[in-house]
Order: C-alpha cells, then structure tokens, then sequence
C-alpha cells in the first residue's frame, strides 16, 4: 500500500456553467424577487422587535 492510494480521492471538477443570456422577462422577475424579499426581510425585523405575537392564550395563576 503506497502513501498515495490511502485516504478519500479527489471529486472530479464539474464544468464551468455557461452565462446565459436574460431576456427582459427574466430581468423583470428577479427585480421582482429582490423586492419581495427585502420586504420580507423587513417585515421579520419589525415584528423580532415586538414581543411574542400570540401568547394571549389562559393565564393561570400559581395558587390552586
């Protein structure tokens, strides 16, 4: 058994991809995905600011 034959192999390298042309369809809906998630992000931040939003259920006091 020789030093190089132990331990994991190498993965092969995948190809590059090729850069595709966007039409202006496609340029549309993923400026229109950004929005959304900005949005989205935004909103998350807003309510993480608040405390729990519902939590208003039966409180029980400690006596019996």
């Amino acid at each position: 058994m020789s030093g190089r034959e132990g331990g994991k192999k190498k993965p092969l390298k995948a190809p590059k991809k090729q850069n595709k042309d966007l039409d202006d369809d496609e340029v549309a809906f993923k400026q229109k995905q950004k929005e959304e998630q900005k949005a989205l992000d935004a909103m998350k931040a807003r309510a993480s600011g608040k405390g729990p939003l519902a939590c208003n259920g039966i409180k029980k006091s400690g006596k019996k």
